[in-house]
């Protein structure tokens, strides 16, 4: 969802929520030999409203936490990759270029490929295993003419093409990972019964009234749809990006 479609749902919330209270004072006005109930409506609210707070900030912290390590694993991953580049000038010439174009069909791979099925939250398949699976044959040394840098760099390709294997794993299982289903039910949930219980004050200014309701409804949409949005880590307006793969390898 672009920020264009989030504003305008967050001001259609808004003003469904105005014409609610307009129509409830214009066909249940409030009686002046009604009983008083300010107080219970205002220690219920306020349980309610506090009990929500806490809510959204741990449905807030869950989604944000969850985007940043997807982030720093996308880090991870293209750093390692890169550094498998920078490390085939160790090798002999074809094998040097075998390495370094595996290395730049992975990254490739990653970013038009399996991107925007990261996007979708779709299952990548196992293509990209496959392109590692090459990368690592081609920095395999073959024969007993290597040199000792060779064999030692060898090691360290090694290490590298693990890490990157922990990383891919890490961002597979991040473009599936999203917020729980009981935590969605207790953000919509609490923010209805926080809606609600804004009608059960007498408030004599209509416009008040509706100011009122208008700001906390449209703060609340914001903040569901914010939560929304980071709960996509890969996602288009606030995911991680493929930057650190365009960084390093011309895909």
């Amino acid at each position: 969802m672009a920020l264009t479609e989030t504003l305008v749902v967050v001001f259609v919330v808004s003003l469904v929520a105005a014409f609610a209270v307009v129509a409830k004072n214009r066909l249940f006005p409030v009686k002046e030999d009604e009983e008083p109930r300010e107080d219970v409506a205002e220690y219920i609210a306020m349980m309610v409203s506090v009990l929500y707070a806490l809510v959204l900030g741990l449905c807030l912290v869950s989604v944000w936490d969850t985007r940043s390590a997807a982030q720093d694993t996308v880090q991870a991953e293209a750093s390692a990759l890169h550094q498998t580049y920078l490390l085939a000038d160790a090798f002999p010439a074809a094998q040097k270029q075998a390495m370094r174009n595996a290395a730049t069909a992975y990254a490739a791979h990653v970013v038009h490929v399996e991107w925007p099925l990261m996007v979708d939250r779709e299952p990548l398949g196992s293509s990209g295993w496959n392109l590692l699976a090459q990368l690592r044959d081609t920095s395999t040394i073959r024969g007993s003419t290597s040199t000792t840098g060779q064999q030692i760099t060898s090691q360290e390709v090694t290490a590298q093409l693990s890490n990157v294997d922990d990383a891919r794993r890490s961002r597979e299982s991040a473009s599936q990972d999203s917020l729980s289903p009981v935590l969605w039910t207790g953000l919509i949930i609490g923010g209805v019964l926080t809606l609600a219980f804004m009608f059960l004050f007498g408030i004599e200014r209509t416009t008040t009234h509706v100011v009122m309701v208008m700001g906390l409804s449209g703060f609340i949409a914001f903040t569901v749809l914010l939560i929304h949005q980071l709960d996509a880590p890969f996602g288009d307006l606030f995911g991680a990006s493929p930057t650190p793969f365009t960084r390093y390898f011309p895909v």
